[in-house]
């Protein structure tokens, strides 16, 4: 039997001094991520200031998405890699988590990455939601008035333990990382906040996005600390 992908995300705090090194990652990786085996699939994501919501900047923040062949692909690579061990001498902290996809619509750059099955007993654990877009550039003023203030609250809400925003370029292609306690919690916000309700019918109706996907994921395991400390630290085994 073929082995199972598997979904991680990891999120860099790089240390003091470390601005230029990451920032130049975002195009001097990409070669080495290519060429290694069982990553089918990877994107490198920078930050915003305030949480990962804002316009500026945050040269010390970022994110790797990946989808791997299977589970020691991944952790081949963690353990080994050699860009992985200068990430580890970067940063200050490193948060990783392992996830398995529940479900996901859209496409990113064409395709959809997660689409995969992954055999998961039921659970009413943490899961964990990306949503991402490709942004029409002259719909951007209207995206980052309404979407970016609406995706920033997240962080707020109930049941939420982290979030943060993330993009492979700046203004036109952004994404929102969040975990929450359960998919109840993730669904209560979604049907019931109505600056939510509203910004998903512009949207539609204004069509401001190129292409788009939203992802949910059950939280397999999670290492490291994210802000000081790792979210799930109480939710999970």
């Amino acid at each position: 039997m073929a082995p199972t992908p598997l979904t991680t995300i990891s999120l860099f705090g790089l240390l003091p001094g470390q601005a230029r090194w990451g920032l130049a990652q975002m195009g001097t990786s990409q070669g080495p991520l290519r060429k290694v085996a069982g990553l089918r699939f990877f994107k490198l994501l920078g930050s915003g200031a305030d949480n990962g919501f804002g316009l500026r900047p945050n040269l010390h923040l970022y994110g790797m998405m990946a989808v791997w062949d299977s589970a020691a692909a991944a952790e081949a690579f963690f353990a080994t890699h050699p860009l992985w061990a200068e990430y580890q001498r970067r940063s200050r902290e490193i948060w990783t988590a392992r996830l398995a996809p529940i479900k996901a619509h859209g496409l990113w750059d064409g395709s959809n990455p997660f689409d995969y099955a992954a055999e998961m007993p039921p659970s009413d654990g943490p899961i964990a939601v990306l949503t991402r877009a490709s942004i029409r550039w002259w719909k951007t003023p209207r995206f980052w008035k309404y979407v970016a203030p609406t995706s920033a609250a997240i962080a707020g809400a109930q049941g939420v333990l982290a979030a943060v925003g993330l993009g492979e370029l700046p203004v036109v292609r952004q994404a929102t990382f969040s975990v929450w306690e359960s998919a109840q919690a993730m669904q209560q916000y979604a049907y019931r906040d109505e600056k939510h309700k509203e910004v998903i019918r512009l949207t539609r109706q204004e069509k401001w996005y190129g292409e788009e996907l939203f992802a949910r994921f059950r939280v397999l395991n999670s290492e490291g600390t994210w802000g000081g400390k790792n979210p799930l630290q109480f939710y999970l085994p």
